[in-house]
This record gives structure tokens, sequence and C-alpha cells, in this order.
């Protein structure tokens, strides 16, 4: 396979035939849906942790999930780790390939 061709599947843009059906048929209750989270969100008597995941994917949906930093030890900016593999031949192998 050639490096950085794409050989099959949808081209880019083109819609996913095979969840668009389910898609549309899920957004018909999208405000049904956001209304009931807002009632777990405000009913006091909730669990708080049902009213704060509730919230949570209210926000989600109306504003994106929040971006997430990647960094690694102390804040400190990720750097890319080389691991190096040595293969050798075991003592008697078989020479062909």
């Amino acid at each position: 396979m050639a490096k950085g061709r794409k050989t099959g599947g949808r081209v880019k843009g083109t819609p996913n035939k095979a969840t668009a059906e389910v898609r549309a048929y899920a957004q018909q209750y999208s405000t049904e849906c956001i209304d009931g989270l807002m009632a777990i969100a405000r009913n006091k008597k909730c669990v708080d942790v049902a009213r704060v995941m509730a919230f949570r994917e209210i926000l989600d949906r109306a504003h994106g999930k929040p971006a997430q930093e990647i960094v690694g030890q102390d804040g400190a900016a990720l750097i890319p780790s080389v691991i190096r593999f040595v293969v050798t031949k075991a003592p008697g192998a078989d020479t062909r390939t």
C-alpha cells in the first residue's frame, strides 16, 4: 500500500448512510432529552453525581467538549519516546526468509 494514499472507504465529506437513519430518528427526541437532563440537573432530590453529569452533558452539547491538554509529569510537554528493537537470530535458526 502506498504511504499516505487512501485506498478504500467513503470519499471525504460523504455522509455515512449506515447511521444516517438512526441519527435522524434520534434527533427527533433531542429536545425531550435535553428537557429530561434539565429536570435531573435541577432536581435537588437527585444524587449530586447525577445532577453534575446531567449539567455536563447539556454543556457539552451546547458548547462542545472542552479541549484537554496532554502533558507529562509535572505539567511538562510530552516528548515522544523512541523505542528501538534489536532482532537477533537465535543460534541454529533457519536462515531462509
